[in-house]
């Protein structure tokens, strides 16, 4: 069984709950599945989840080099300097990141409302950036971004391989073929 969940801010990416954060359990009500990777409490969007070791093992690994997009709205404007070092990799404190793909985009179209809200100031630009990564180191989206002085306010996961978030939304999950 493979079932895709759009993990909502600030739920833990397990089923028990851990102080005030809320588990998977609180939405997801199939046993025998364990999520197939991680989102951080604070990251939005996709997570997969299987009762399949070996297919859980595939995701994960980086070796799979499973292609992973986000979109990340980032303080400040990325100038060709940022986006390059971002597409060729930087050099973080547990080494150099493969090479990304990286784009500056519009706001999504599909983009529900966050809660809380993103704060707003009025003095500091905003931007969007759609991101393909094919690794997962901790945190990685926010720290390659903070390295090239992009602090991440937003990060969503929209796809996974082939599987998206289309027609997902926040805190729903369905069983994929």
């Amino acid at each position: 069984m493979l079932i895709a969940f759009n993990k909502p801010m600030n739920v833990l990416s397990q089923f028990t709950d851990e102080g005030t954060w809320p588990g998977l359990a609180h939405y997801i009500d199939q046993p025998g599945v364990y999520a197939a990777g991680r989102l951080d409490r604070d990251s939005e969007g996709l997570l997969l989840l299987t009762d399949d070791g070996r297919l859980q093992a595939r995701i994960t690994s980086p070796r799979a080099k499973t292609p992973k997009t986000y979109f990340a709205l980032v303080e400040g404007t990325p100038d060709d300097a940022a986006l390059t070092a971002l597409r060729e990799g930087v050099t973080l404190k547990d080494g150099l990141t493969r090479p990304a793909k990286i784009e500056a985009v519009s706001e999504p179209d599909w983009l529900w409302p966050r809660d809380p809200p993103v704060r707003f100031r009025k003095s500091v630009p905003e931007a969007w950036l759609r991101l393909t990564l094919t690794e997962g180191k901790n945190r990685q989206v926010r720290r390659m971004c903070a390295h090239v002085g992009l602090p991440v306010l937003r990060l969503i996961r929209w796809q996974i391989g082939p599987h998206t978030l289309e027609g997902l939304a926040p805190g729903v999950w369905r069983r994929l073929s």
